[in-house]
């Protein structure tokens, strides 16, 4: 029986997943989420003696029931390959009485690279499979992460151009030079004089504009994302939360039955949703403690059950979490809200005109497992000095702002559950910031000498995503407005 998708805002026909995963977004603007959430068919014991390749053949197949075993076994193996700099590809690693889950030993050395890895051969699969001759443009916002995954899973894919907008003074000096110099004669890179929210605005608008639509397929194109709002996106994430489990019990760290929290440094909220949807497969998760630096409208909303993005966007050292409107969260909207198309409809256009929704005491109370918190700059910072101080162990700031949201939330809850933290960099993307939390004086220092003294006060080597841009020519100047973001996609396309 294949497992269907339907948009998050309209009762519309539902699609299979390869579908889903072509068009990205629903044509009524909606997510597309899974009809069911499927229940894991393998008991723990079981998942702590598979590899990272068996675990996502196994998740996956629940989700993606149109691919046939032969193709899913082959997106899986092409993605998680010699790219990854662990055999493990996701290793956990035990530090001050918690488990960081490092998902940062791909390609571009962030956590997107767990689902980007693999989306390119989706994509080209479920192209194939739905007989589509178009040549597909990835048309992607990224607040500094997203965008040099994409990049790299795409560049020279056949029958395939890939445009990322990222904030010009939004992102690290090493995102925007990971960016800028990626080669592939695919592949475009543009800065946009604005923040996150008004590239994903923009990204968002040109996949609505029907008109544009009409336009492109008449020139042979088509769009799809990259973005988390892709499901092909988000369900590679829910891997590595069943795979981390299994690890833990086959490590002796957790008994069958009991359970853990996860702690998941959150912006856009796709990470922290592949939890929520690991938990409702059946994955032994307690609370989902959802952690945000100081543009904390996520923490404000599980508080108060009001979504309110009218406030300051705030520059932090966390970029890709500066964030004030998380996309995914509309998928959580749904879910809560008994899968009312309707009810998240309002809510999404209550958004777009006022700014702000509100939810109901019932679906706030569907949404009790999960846990807002926030840390301040300073917490960031103190987070990131004590992990070296007590562990020598280091961070980046933004698996820090979950470290500090952990610490203040067992200081203020007693909770003496085993945790899971989220490490969705590694520190050698955020060179500059990481140091100065270890010592002041490191701010004298170029960026790539900070890497060399990151890499003999950890122990650890300078990953080769780094050493390939000390150097690495700039091949993309291009930067706009937010209003001629389409102007510049249809110069791009001709």
């Amino acid at each position: 029986m294949k497992l269907m998708y339907q948009s998050t805002r309209s009762n519309s026909e539902p699609v299979t997943a390869s579908q889903a995963i072509l068009k990205g977004l629903a044509d009524d603007g909606g997510l597309y989420v899974p009809v069911t959430i499927p229940g894991l068919e393998i008991p723990i014991n079981r998942l702590g003696k598979m590899t990272y390749q068996e675990t996502a053949f196994e998740v996956m197949k629940l989700f993606f029931t149109d691919f046939t075993e032969e193709e899913l076994k082959n997106c899986i193996n092409r993605a998680y390959d010699e790219k990854f700099d662990t055999q493990e590809i996701a290793p956990l690693v035990k530090a001050d009485g918690a488990f960081y889950l490092e998902l940062f030993h791909g390609a571009t050395i962030a956590f997107k690279d767990m689902a980007l890895s693999i989306l390119p051969h989706l994509l080209t699969a479920a192209a194939k499979k739905n007989q589509v001759k178009d040549e597909i443009v990835i048309l992607t916002a990224t607040s500094g992460d997203t965008g040099k995954a994409a990049l790299a899973g795409f560049a020279d894919v056949k029958g395939t151009k890939i445009i990322v907008f990222y904030p010009k003074d939004g992102v690290s000096p090493i995102q925007e030079k990971q960016m800028v110099t990626q080669k592939g004669d695919n592949t475009y890179v543009i800065g946009i004089r604005g923040n996150f929210d008004d590239a994903q605005n923009g990204v968002k608008a040109m996949f609505g504009n029907k008109e544009l639509a009409k336009d492109l397929k008449e020139k042979g194109y088509r769009f799809s994302s990259a973005n988390s709002i892709n499901i092909g996106r988000l369900v590679p994430q829910i891997v590595y939360y069943v795979y981390s489990c299994g690890r833990l019990f086959k490590n002796g760290d957790i008994k069958e039955g009991e359970k853990i929290n996860v702690v998941v440094p959150t912006g856009n909220f796709g990470n922290i949703l592949a939890a929520y949807y690991a938990k409702s497969m059946g994955l032994p998760i307690g609370k989902l403690i959802c952690a945000s630096n100081e543009n904390k409208v996520l923490f404000d909303f599980f508080r108060t059950g009001i979504y309110d993005r009218n406030r300051d966007f705030i520059l932090t050292a966390s970029p890709s979490m500066d964030i004030l409107i998380s996309s995914n969260l509309e998928r959580l909207i749904y879910q809560t809200a008994g899968r009312d198309a309707d009810k998240t409809l309002a809510m999404m256009k209550s958004l777009s005109k006022e700014g702000k929704y509100g939810i109901t005491d019932g679906m706030k109370a569907n949404m009790e497992d999960f846990v807002g918190g926030y840390a301040s700059e300073k917490e960031t910072v103190d987070a990131i000095k004590r992990l070296y101080k007590t562990a020598g162990y280091v961070i980046d700031t933004h698996t820090a702002v979950a470290a500090g949201v952990y610490q203040k939330y067992i200081t203020r809850t007693g909770d003496k559950a085993k945790s899971i933290i989220i490490s969705t960099a590694s520190p050698y993307k955020f060179t500059r910031s990481v140091m100065k939390a270890i010592d002041l004086s490191y701010d004298s220092m170029g960026d790539f000498e900070l890497a060399d003294e990151l890499s003999r006060l950890s122990g650890t080597a300078v990953p080769r995503a780094i050493e390939e841009i000390r150097c690495a020519k700039v091949l993309h100047e291009a930067v706009c407005d937010p209003d001629k973001m389409q102007e510049t996609v249809e110069n791009i396309l001709k």
